[in-house]
């Protein structure tokens, strides 16, 4: 077994199948103890009665892991506290929170209900933050006193919400606030330690395989080793960062920055406005910075 989480303690949310479980399962192998964290729903999101962290919990424990099986909604501000104090009651502490739960409910804007558009933002955002919010706070009062710990956080984006994608309306505006969630959550907790990126994963899980031809895409698998990584206590100096994943290739976005400008010195003039936004489109995107130089 890896030695690079030995003695670290991890809460993977929605990790009794597809990525979620990919990434328990890496962590447990290299050496983190694991709060398995499944709701055991369908993947639009209604409850099954089936409890497939269990099964996750038991392939770690054969595999000589440790691992425990929480069957929170994350979702639910309460039942999140009470996962991230399970962690620490268990295990005596919480050093990674990777947030992975969700579902979708596909439609066409103009098709989309009040419901499933709540349900939808729901599970992903809010279920993004009421565990990163119960976790962020254990890891103040830690650093507060004297005992701040390595803390890494990985939350779950998507190119839909990082590019947009036709059909997915709810989905796409979830994991687009779940990029902006991770870049404030960064810039807030690291004075305490903690680091927050996101991954947006390419994988053929049973959320894919009913929307498109997932044939020629990755396994879930091959999203986990760089969880584990920023996961570790190597990966202190990267924060604030979405990583897409697509089988071997790994992409930092860049995200929203700006582009060319024009500044009048002035207040604008309405009909001034059309040909100076179309001299500034045509202008394309400003150069793509330069790290390390």
């Amino acid at each position: 077994m890896s030695k690079l989480l030995e003695g670290r303690v991890a809460i993977v949310t929605g990790a009794g199948r597809g990525i979620g479980r990919a990434h328990a399962l890496e962590l447990a192998r290299h050496g983190a103890a694991v709060v398995v964290n499944d709701f055991g729903v369908s993947l639009s999101g209604e409850g099954t009665g089936e409890s497939p962290a269990e099964t996750v919990v038991a392939e770690i424990e054969a595999a000589g892991g440790r691992a425990v099986v929480n069957g929170a909604d994350v979702a639910d501000f309460e039942q999140a506290a009470a996962m991230v104090e399970q962690a620490i009651t268990t295990y005596g502490g919480l050093d990674i929170l990777v947030n992975n739960a969700g579902f979708v409910r596909d439609r066409m804007l103009v098709n989309t209900s009040e419901e499933e558009w709540d349900a939808v933002i729901r599970v992903h955002l809010k279920g993004h933050f009421a565990p990163l919010r119960h976790a962020g706070a254990y890891w103040r009062a830690e650093a507060k006193a004297g005992r701040q710990r390595a803390a890494r956080v990985i939350n779950t984006s998507s190119g839909a919400g990082l590019q947009g994608s036709v059909g997915q309306t709810t989905y796409s505006a979830a994991k687009a606030g779940i990029a902006g969630l991770t870049l404030v959550a960064a810039q807030e907790m690291g004075r305490y330690g903690v680091t927050v990126n996101a991954i947006a994963p390419v994988a053929r899980t049973r959320m894919t395989e009913g929307a498109f031809d997932t044939s020629a895409m990755a396994v879930p698998e091959d999203n986990s080793p760089i969880v584990a990584w920023l996961a570790s206590v190597d990966a202190g100096e990267v924060t604030g960062r979405v990583i897409e994943i697509d089988g071997g290739q790994v992409t930092v976005e860049l995200g929203w920055r700006h582009g060319p400008a024009l500044d009048l010195g002035r207040r604008w003039e309405a009909a001034e406005v059309g040909p100076a936004l179309r001299e500034l489109l045509a202008a394309g995107p400003a150069p793509e910075p330069v790290y390390g130089a």
